[in-house]
């Protein structure tokens, strides 16, 4: 068998492996177990699947739920001459029956796919012919109706690895607390004696966690004034709104930091511009939403500053873990206003509508189609929230009717198309309650990692389910205990 340290140093350029890396890939190659993996932001998830690949003699398959994420992930490995493709909406038929031939006669060692493609008869006729040796769940959080991403074609996996005859089985995530990991084994269609948990911890010493109590725009503009001054080098400012992200930039502007802004309201070519500018260091200074971040390997981010509360401990984790990855000493503040959680208490109200609500917009679709088609989201606004711009549920609504197959094609394109009916799981008003509850219970997680008076890096691994982390010593908790002893 080919070593795989001779793999990650002829491919990868990396003399070694780090963290529990190669504990995962022996667990892979050496004992063909199956393996749940959870690893902090920038802890190198993606070799533990990548060296694997290169190994057996079938393909791999790489489950990943985001089309950007994808497409930089294939890019990086083309340019290490390892011979990797994708398939999702962008490409055209042609290109896709031709990437699909390739893998399944072997030519494409790995083949990174939505979990939606499975929908596609022509796509799972094709792949069921293939030698697939492994199958890797990037994101494995989506999984989960209970993680901050549930994406309901994820909880079709254990129905998508029979299709592959079981395929030996990788999931990895940076975010699950307890309840999310047994629901990924579930899901797997694995019990927890057929897969091993490697749990890699909060292991970035180098992160200092910090939070600070800000009561109007004045303080939090200080604050920012104050870590902009301090940290030299690149750094990313994130907010909730897009209003407030573009108003916070004009006063950033006239005080003379330069920076770019980056959110959905973009239109892609600036946003991919951004990017590419922040990465190769043209641009330091990026005032985001959370739409920003998926994909970003830069390693010398010296500050993530969250200008507002974030929604869960797992969003939050995650965006800090952009934030030093080459190990030098690297800020991660929360600026912590009470109005900012009525405005996560809106967003969380908008993205769990009632059972009535998702059957009243299903209506208008299955009725009006072509009204909807000609005049977009705000007709069905116009027939159910009377008017109100600043009501997101329609949104809400048409995302998870496409995320459960119910409809194809976009109302911005005007070609939206009803093909199934609503799911169940969208007429239980029982679920969609509970749902409502556990995501307020995140936001409050959020308060109480504010409010703690442990240090910061024990709450979080806590949050977790991984009890015993011992203090960090880097946080301004740990620095108010240490006084006060």
């Amino acid at each position: 068998m080919i070593n795989p340290k001779k793999i990650l140093k002829e491919y990868f350029k990396y003399p070694s492996f780090k963290g529990r890396q190669e504990e995962i890939i022996n667990r892979l190659i050496k004992e063909h177990g199956h393996c749940l993996v959870l690893m902090p932001t920038g802890g190198g998830k993606s070799i533990c699947y990548q060296v694997p690949a290169l190994i057996f003699d079938g393909g791999t398959i790489v489950i990943s739920p985001l089309i950007a994420l994808m497409q930089d992930q294939v890019d990086a490995l083309k340019k290490r001459n390892i011979p990797a493709e994708f398939i999702n909406s962008t490409v055209n038929s042609k290109e896709k029956r031709e990437r699909l031939k390739n893998f399944v006669e072997g030519k494409i060692k790995l083949l990174y796919v939505t979990p939606e493609r499975f929908r596609k008869p022509e796509f799972v006729e094709s792949i069921k012919k293939a030698n697939v040796s492994l199958l890797a769940v990037d994101e494995a959080h989506c999984i989960s109706e209970w993680g901050h991403d549930f994406r309901p074609d994820y909880s079709r996996i254990a129905e998508f690895r029979e299709l592959l005859d079981n395929p030996l089985t990788i999931a990895l995530t940076a975010t699950a607390t307890k309840d999310v990991q047994n629901d990924i084994i579930t899901k797997l269609g694995l019990t927890k004696n057929q897969i091993k948990l490697f749990h890699q911890g909060i292991e970035r010493p180098n992160l200092r966690l910090e939070a600070a109590d800000v009561f109007d725009e004045k303080e939090t503009l200080d604050e920012i004034y104050k870590i902009l001054d301090e940290y030299k080098g690149p750094g990313i400012i994130y907010f909730s709104l897009i209003k407030k992200l573009e108003y916070y930039s004009q006063i950033l502007g006239d005080k003379g930091y330069k920076h770019e802004v980056y959110h959905g309201k973009l239109d892609s070519r600036k946003r991919k511009q951004t990017q590419r500018d922040f990465l190769s260091g043209k641009q330091d200074l990026i005032l985001a939403t959370n739409a920003f971040g998926m994909g970003i390997d830069k390693p010398d981010i010296r500050f993530v500053i969250h200008a507002e509360v974030p929604s869960s401990i797992e969003s939050y984790y995650q965006e800090i873990g952009r934030a030093g990855r080459d190990g030098k000493d690297s800020l991660c503040m929360l600026l912590y206003n009470q109005d900012d959680l009525y405005t996560q208490m809106e967003f969380i109200k908008w993205a769990n509508p009632n059972a009535d609500y998702y059957y009243a917009v299903y209506n208008i679709l299955k009725t009006n189609l072509d009204s909807v088609n000609s005049m977009g989201i705000s007709y069905i606004r116009e027939q159910i929230s009377f008017k109100d711009k600043n009501d997101f549920r329609v949104e809400t609504v048409l995302a998870m009717l496409d995320r459960y197959g119910v409809t194809e094609g976009a109302v911005e394109n005007g070609n939206l198309k009803l093909v199934a009916a609503l799911p169940p799981e969208l007429e239980d008003n029982k679920r969609l309650e509970m749902k409502l509850m556990n995501d307020n219970k995140k936001l409050l997680s959020v308060v109480n990692y504010f409010k703690s008076t442990t240090c910061r890096r024990v709450f979080i691994s806590d949050y977790f389910g991984f009890p015993g982390e011992k203090p960090c010593g880097n946080c301004d908790v740990c620095d108010v205990n240490k006084e006060q002893s």
